[in-house]
C-alpha cells in the first residue's frame, strides 16, 4: 500500500499527472531562486482575517526580498472542482487550503507533497484529530490551520421551568433533566433534538464507549461498528433518539439550527455556532431563544466529556509546486504562534493543545476549548471517501432510529458494506 509520488492519479474523474518533486517540502526547491508564490485560501481568510495573511506575506518577503506572493480566494462549494482542474495542468498553486475531511482523497491519490512536521511551530502539540487529518501511511501531507468543535446548547428557560438552573456536569444529570423536560412538554416537543442520521454525534457515543468506526492492522482496515464497545455506544445513541427526539427520524442535521429556532426543542448537540445562529432574529421564530441559549460541555456516558469530531481547515503543498520550500515557510508564518493568536481572537479554535489550554481560562471560550480537548477523526483509510459517498453510516443510523433493524443487525450490515470499499484506492 506504499504510494509512489510519481504516478497517475484520478481526482473527480480526471487523470492528473503527478511529477515527483523530491522529498519533503522545504528541501525540494532552491529557495533563493523562488521568484513567485501562489497561495489559495477560502474567502474566510479574505473576509475575516486578511491582516494575518499580510503578516505571513511580510515574513516571507523579509526572508526572500523581491519575491511576489499572489493570492486567490474561493468559496467552499466550488473549491475542489477548481483545484482538480488546475492539478491537471502545470500551473498548480504552491499552497492550498483544504477542509480537513477533504485531505484524505488527495493524499491517497498523491496530489500533495509530504512535509516535515519539525519545520512547523507547535507541531508536537497539534490536536489529535487535526494531526490525523494530515497523516497518511505514516507521512505528513499538510499543516492544521484552525479548528471548530461541537458542544451542547440548551435553552435555559425551558430547563429552569423544571427546576434545572445550571448546566449538567454528568451524563446522569443531563438525562435526568431531559426526562423532566420531556415529561412536562409532551411528545410534540423534543427535549433534545438529535437528528437520527447525524453520524458525527452518533460516532461520538461510539468512541466514548471505547469503540470505533474501523481499525487498522498490518496496513489493512477493517470495520469495527459491530464490536461490543461500538454497539454499546450505538445503543446509547438509540436511547437518546427514542427518548428525546420527537421529530422526523429520517432527517440529517442540515436544518437543525432552524428547527431549534422554531422553538421545537430544549437542547441540541452541534457545532458551537448553531445555538447562536438559531437565536438570531431571522431564525428565532418564537422570540424566546435570544438571551436564553447557552453552550456547555457535553458529558458522556463514560463519565468523561463526550469526544467530539473536530472540523476545520488544513494547508497543503501540491506535489507539482516548484516552490515547496518557500511554501512551507509561508504556511509556518501563517499558522505559527502569531497566526494562532490572531485566529483565536476571531473566535476560532487553535491547531494545538498549548494554545487551546489558554482559552480555558476565558469564560467566553472555555466551553468550546474544553470540549475540543477530547476529540476523534475519521479512519484515514484509502477508501474512506467511498464510505462517506455511499452514506453507509447514515443508512445504519436511520435503520436503527426508525426501528427497521436492531443495533446489532444494522451495525453488522454497515461493517460488511464498509469492508467492501475501505481499503480501495
Amino acid at each position: 500500500m506504499k504510494r509512489k509520488l510519481t504516478t497517475a492519479i484520478c481526482i473527480a474523474g480526471m487523470m492528473v499527472s503527478i511529477a515527483a518533486c523530491g522529498g519533503e517540502s522545504g528541501g525540494s526547491d532552491k529557495a533563493a531562486d523562488t521568484k513567485e508564490l501562489t497561495v489559495w485560501l477560502t474567502v474566510d481568510a479574505q473576509n475575516n482575517w486578511p491582516e494575518l495573511v499580510k503578516a505571513a506575506d511580510a515574513a516571507v518577503k523579509k526572508k526572500h526580498p523581491g519575491i511576489k506572493i499572489k493570492h486567490e480566494y474561493y468559496g467552499w462549494p466550488d473549491k475542489n472542482a477548481k483545484l482538480d482542474a488546475v492539478l491537471a495542468t502545470d500551473k498548480a498553486p504552491d499552497v492550498v487550503e483544504m477542509g480537513n475531511t477533504e485531505m484524505l482523497a488527495y493524499m491517497v491519490k498523491g496530489a500533495f507533497a509530504p512535509v516535515d512536521p519539525a519545520k512547523f511551530d507547535n507541531s508536537g502539540a497539534w490536536l489529535d484529530g487535526l494531526k490525523a487529518s494530515v497523516t497518511y501511511e505514516g507521512k505528513t501531507y499538510g499543516v492544521p490551520y484552525y479548528a471548530g468543535g461541537r458542544v451542547a446548547n440548551w435553552r435555559k428557560d425551558v430547563f429552569a421551568a423544571v427546576g434545572v438552573k445550571s448546566p449538567p456536569k454528568t451524563y446522569g444529570e443531563l438525562t435526568a433533566a431531559l426526562d423532566k423536560v420531556q415529561k412536562k412538554r409532551g411528545d410534540k416537543f423534543s427535549a433534545w433534538y438529535q437528528p437520527t442520521r447525524d453520524w458525527y454525534a452518533a460516532m461520538s457515543f461510539v468512541y466514548d464507549a471505547g469503540g470505533s468506526i474501523a481499525v487498522e492492522s498490518g496496513g489493512q482496515w477493517k470495520a469495527n461498528l459491530s464490536s461490543p464497545e461500538s454497539v454499546k455506544g450505538l445503543k446509547e445513541f438509540q436511547n437518546v433518539v427514542d427518548s428525546y427526539m420527537h421529530g422526523d427520524k429520517t432527517k440529517d442535521e442540515s436544518d437543525r439550527y432552524i428547527v431549534y429556532g422554531q422553538g421545537k426543542s430544549g437542547m441540541i448537540f452541534a457545532p458551537a455556532w448553531e445555538g447562536a445562529t438559531a437565536a438570531a432574529k431571522e431564525n428565532d421564530k418564537t422570540g424566546k431563544l435570544a438571551g436564553h441559549v447557552e453552550n456547555f460541555v457535553m458529558p458522556g456516558p463514560s463519565g468523561k466529556n463526550l469526544p467530539v469530531f473536530l472540523g476545520g481547515s488544513d494547508l497543503a503543498v501540491p506535489v507539482k509546486s516548484d516552490a515547496q520550500g518557500v511554501a512551507a515557510e509561508w504556511i509556518n508564518a501563517f499558522t505559527g504562534p502569531a497566526g494562532q493568536k490572531g485566529l483565536m481572537e476571531k473566535g476560532n479554535l487553535p491547531n494545538n493543545k498549548t494554545d487551546l489550554a489558554t482559552l480555558k481560562d476565558d469564560p467566553a471560550t472555555a466551553v468550546p476549548a474544553t470540549a475540543a480537548e477530547s476529540n476523534w477523526f475519521v479512519p484515514m483509510a484509502p477508501g474512506w471517501g467511498q464510505v462517506e459517498k455511499a452514506q453507509i453510516l447514515q443508512t445504519m443510523l436511520q435503520n436503527i432510529g426508525t426501528g427497521k433493524k436492531t443495533v446489532e443487525e444494522a451495525a453488522k450490515d454497515a461493517d460488511a458494506a464498509i469492508d467492501k470499499v475501505i481499503n480501495t484506492k
